[in-house]
């Protein structure tokens, strides 16, 4: 019999490409840089419509800003040529607080409204008193009791007991209510004392103001520690409060230790009588500004 043998194992040989295949094949590129990147993409633009509301936002407190500081803005914004020595900081203007009137209740129209035929203050009268300025000591007794003051005390500001009396009967003829009060004293020792007293109606304050209380001329009662007093022609014109009727007057040379200033204000139902008194003068300016901010919270 013929042997068969069996197959001889033979190591694996990668099989060569030839000739025609390897020159088919691509030759080997080098690596690709990698690719740039990308532009950065602007800002987006605020929508137009955010742009607006955040303006109408913005003005919207501003107008409230002003609203809130209407009060005072009546004197500060001034020119010198309208009322001569309110212009600037330097002139001897107090530095009073930001003046807002206190709330109406809900439905009542204010003291000057046409449909407020008796002129009435429909505001707490307490929050309607001009306050101090800055610097400045508060007397305390002038706030009385629960803010309300009592007339006697109101009385003591007149000198002679006759006049004390008189005025006493007027107020009780045209039926005072009652007497908000404030006073206070500058570090330049100006003393100022500024009261309210509320009335019925309007037409009384005015009776009162014209018959018996502050004539053209001069005033009918002598306050503490002035002599003979006059109209104070020097008042400007320009700081007149539609509405409120004023009477000033200054007490004349040759005077005493001190100065006294005094104003008189027919406001609605409410008269205000104010007072200022200086050792050695006192000063035009910060009574002005007194008597004026006053009669912007009255009317």
């Amino acid at each position: 019999m013929t042997e068969q043998t069996e197959p001889t194992e033979q190591a694996d040989v990668p099989e060569q490409p030839d000739a025609t295949e390897q020159a088919q094949r691509p030759e080997p590129q080098p690596p690709l840089a990698p690719p740039p990147a990308p532009p950065v993409p602007p800002a987006p633009r605020r929508d137009r419509r955010v742009l607006r509301a955040v303006l109408r936002w913005t003005a919207a407190v501003a107008v409230f800003a002003v609203a809130g500081a209407g009060t005072a803005y009546g004197i500060t914004a001034m020119d010198r040529t309208d009322v001569p020595g309110l212009a600037t900081a330097s002139d001897g203007r107090w530095d009073y607080p930001t003046l807002t009137r206190p709330p109406l209740p809900s439905g009542s129209p204010g003291p000057l409204a046409p449909s407020n035929k008796a002129g009435a203050h429909y505001a707490d009268l307490r929050a309607l008193v001009l306050p101090a300025p800055k610097g400045a000591a508060e007397d305390p007794k002038l706030r009385g009791k629960d803010g309300w003051l009592a007339t006697g005390d109101f009385l003591a500001e007149y000198a002679e007991k006759d006049d004390r009396d008189a005025l006493r009967g007027k107020l009780v003829d045209h039926a005072l209510r009652h007497v908000a009060a404030r006073g206070w004293t500058t570090p330049d020792g100006t003393s100022t004392r500024i009261y309210l007293l509320h009335f019925g109606t309007a037409a009384v304050v005015d009776d009162l103001l014209d018959d018996g209380v502050a004539p053209t001329g001069a005033p009918a009662f002598r306050v503490r520690g002035a002599d003979a007093s006059a109209f104070d022609e020097d008042f400007p014109g320009a700081a007149q409060v539609d509405g409120v009727e004023r009477r000033s007057y200054v007490e004349q040379a040759p005077y005493g230790a001190e100065q006294v200033r005094q104003a008189y204000l027919s406001a609605g139902d409410v008269l205000a009588v104010i007072v200022q008194s200086r050792k050695g003068g006192a000063k035009a300016v910060p009574f002005q500004q007194t008597v004026t901010l006053q009669s912007q919270l009255l009317g």
